[in-house]
C-alpha cells in the first residue's frame, strides 16, 4: 500500500499571474479576456515581459488533488514538467499544498507548461497557455504501485490529445481496475468533448467507474438536450456519475439511484474558475472517507462554494474546516 488515498493524473501547468495595463495587451496583440493556446517561443517571450509575476502550480486535476488534501485526505499527483525553473515551481507548489509529487522531470524537449495570466485594471483576465511538457506524459511516468495502492484514481480530459498521453491514462485506469481501485474521469470542457467524443464514449464504457461532467459537457457527449435521456444513457455506461449545473447544484447517479444535491449558497460569486475542479475534490474526499455518493457530492458543493467567493482556483481556508 502506498498510503495515498487519491491519485490524480493530468496536466502540470504553472500559472504565471501579473498585473498589466491596457497598453501591454495592445502592444503585444493579446486577445483580451480570452484564453489563447500559444507555442514555446511566444510563451518564453511573454514570460520575460510580464512584470512582478506570481508563479503558482495549476492545472485542473492538480487543483482537484489540492482540494482533496485540503479535506485532510492524502493525495498524490502524476503530471509531467521539464527540469526548469517553472517545473521546480510546480513541484514546490504541489508539495506545499500537501500533495505528494514525485514524477521525474524531463531533461529534454519542451519547457514546463504555463498559463500566462495578464490582469488588467478592469479586473479582466487574459490567458495565454502553452501546454509544453505536460502533454508529453507517457506510460513510463505512471507509478503503478502508487495507483495500485490508492482507493481512487482521477484523470482529466484536458490531457487527452497526444497518443502517448492517451495511452498513459488508459494504462493508469487498467492498473486501477486490476487492483480494485475506482477509476474516475472528468470531461473537462465541451470543446474537448467535441474533439474526442467517440474515444471518450468507449473510455467511459470500458474503464470509468465514476464520471464527472457539467451539464454542457454531458449534453455534448451524447448529443442530447434532455436531462432524463442523458441520465438513461449514463446508466448504460458507468456505475456512477456526477453532473454539475452551477447554481442549480448537481445530479448524482449511483446505480439505480438519482439524487439532486443543491448548491451551497454564497453571498456573492467572485470567480467561478476551478469550481468544477473543487467539486470533484469534495466528492473524491468524501468517498475516501467512506461516505456515500450523495453525501460526498454535498462536500463537493461546499468546496465549490469556497472557491467562487475569491479569485483563484485553490482554497484559501482548509476545506475540512470550511465544510
Amino acid at each position: 500500500m502506498s498510503g495515498i488515498e487519491v491519485v490524480g493524473v493530468g496536466n502540470a501547468i504553472v500559472d504565471v499571474i501579473g498585473t498589466v495595463d491596457e497598453s501591454f495587451i495592445t502592444e503585444w496583440e493579446l486577445n483580451k479576456g480570452s484564453m489563447t493556446l500559444i507555442d514555446e517561443p511566444r510563451a518564453e517571450q511573454l514570460t520575460g515581459l510580464m512584470p512582478d509575476s506570481l508563479k503558482e502550480s495549476g492545472g485542473s486535476a492538480a487543483n482537484t488533488m489540492v482540494g482533496v488534501a485540503s479535506f485532510g485526505v492524502s493525495a498524490a499527483y502524476i503530471g509531467k514538467v521539464r527540469d526548469d525553473e517553472l517545473g521546480a515551481a510546480f513541484a514546490d507548489g504541489m508539495r506545499a499544498a500537501g500533495v505528494a509529487y514525485d514524477v521525474v522531470p524531463a531533461d529534454a524537449g519542451m519547457a514546463t507548461a504555463r498559463c500566462l495570466i495578464q490582469v488588467t485594471p478592469d479586473g479582466q483576465r487574459t490567458m495565454n497557455t502553452f501546454l509544453g511538457a505536460s502533454s508529453r506524459l507517457t506510460t513510463v511516468d505512471i507509478d503503478e504501485s502508487l495507483v495500485a495502492g490508492a482507493s481512487a484514481l482521477y484523470c482529466e480530459g484536458y490531457l487527452w490529445d497526444l497518443e502517448e498521453a492517451k495511452a498513459a491514462i488508459r494504462h493508469a485506469m487498467d492498473v486501477a481496475r486490476s487492483n480494485g481501485v475506482s477509476a474516475s474521469f472528468t470531461l473537462s470542457d465541451p470543446f474537448a468533448v467535441d474533439r474526442h467524443r467517440d474515444e471518450w464514449l468507449d473510455l467511459v464504457s470500458d474503464r470509468v467507474d465514476l464520471l464527472f461532467g457539467n451539464i454542457d459537457e454531458v449534453k455534448s457527449l451524447f448529443g442530447l438536450e434532455d436531462l432524463d435521456a442523458i441520465i438513461a444513457r449514463l446508466r448504460d455506461m458507468t456505475p456512477r456519475a456526477c453532473i454539475t449545473m452551477g447554481k442549480d447544484g448537481s445530479v448524482v447517479l449511483d446505480g439505480a439511484e438519482t439524487t439532486t444535491v443543491p448548491a451551497k449558497q454564497v453571498p456573492k460569486r467572485i470567480d467561478t474558475t476551478g469550481a468544477g475542479d473543487l467539486y470533484a475534490s469534495g466528492v473524491l474526499a468524501g468517498l475516501a472517507q467512506g461516505k456515500d455518493l450523495a453525501a460526498s457530492a454535498a462536500m463537493g458543493s461546499c468546496a465549490a462554494a469556497e472557491i467562487i467567493t475569491h479569485i483563484g482556483a485553490r482554497p484559501l481556508v482548509p476545506l475540512n474546516e470550511y465544510c
